[in-house]
């Protein structure tokens, strides 16, 4: 089944040639590091949570470990010294994970966790993936679909307010609600920064705007990418060059 997800969609807005090294030839890319390794951990962490079962310091410290396994079985490189000043600060975070959803969401039940989309794209041969990490419904009826975020100490208001940081939500609520066929209205959105370095509200909860318009941007990138991936065009971004990993490279000369 022909498919693009968010990630694949940010790859393509950095540049559509490296989209094209890494989706189309199979290059490796960006393949992660210890950060990416604590954030697949503790999201582990924060689905069980939901799901109620048991889950002790020692869950936490073994997932991380098993995602730094995998990192050093791929020959990755990544900062021991800093992966072993991450542990304390991950399982600082995980009595406060409950306790700031039930704080956030005034009386609710999860729907899901972990939900796959694989949603039709309208007047495309391509389907949308994608994996929504919660979904809460409250008392008023409304839908809340959340994304968990690791960090340093959090956002600042540029970062909150990214264009293609935001989108992912958008398109997720999309989707979701096609899925489902839900109406969009009945549907918020929300990050939930997951701080490893915080003095205080380890775990905060904010909600993300994704209405009409923010939705009719955000699908015009993708169908603007879906173009120029199904017509081969794999433009050089300039701009992207210096943060790119295949940077004067044989893969990009």
């Amino acid at each position: 089944m022909t498919h693009i997800s968010y990630s694949e969609l940010k790859n393509w807005d950095f540049c559509p040639f490296y989209h094209k090294l890494v989706h189309i030839e199979k290059l490796d890319g960006f393949k992660g590091n210890e950060y990416t390794a604590f954030g697949s951990a503790i999201h582990e962490v924060c689905e069980k949570k939901l799901l109620q079962k048991t889950v002790n310091e020692d869950f936490f410290v073994q997932e991380f470990k098993k995602r730094l396994k995998v990192l050093e079985n791929d020959k990755v490189e990544f900062n021991l010294s800093r992966a072993i000043e991450m542990v304390p600060q991950g399982i600082a975070l995980l009595p406060e994970i409950i306790p700031a959803v039930d704080d956030y969401f005034d009386g609710y039940e999860i729907i899901s966790t972990e939900e796959k989309l694989m949603v039709p794209i309208d007047d495309s041969e391509y389907y949308f993936k994608g994996y929504i990490d919660a979904v809460f419904k409250t008392s008023d009826g409304k839908y809340h679909i959340v994304d968990w975020k690791s960090c340093s100490w959090g956002w600042n208001a540029q970062r909150r307010s990214d264009r293609l940081t935001t989108y992912q939500l958008t398109l997720y609520k999309h989707y979701y609600c096609k899925k489902h066929n839900i109406d969009p209205s009945l549907v918020e959105t929300h990050f939930a920064l997951l701080k490893r370095t915080a003095k205080k509200d380890l775990v905060e909860i904010f909600r993300i705007t994704s209405g009409p318009k923010k939705t009719e941007n955000a699908l015009k990138l993708l169908n603007i990418a879906l173009y120029n991936i199904i017509n081969k065009r794999y433009i050089k971004k300039r701009t992207s060059c210096e943060k790119c990993s295949f940077h004067k490279t044989p893969e990009c000369p």
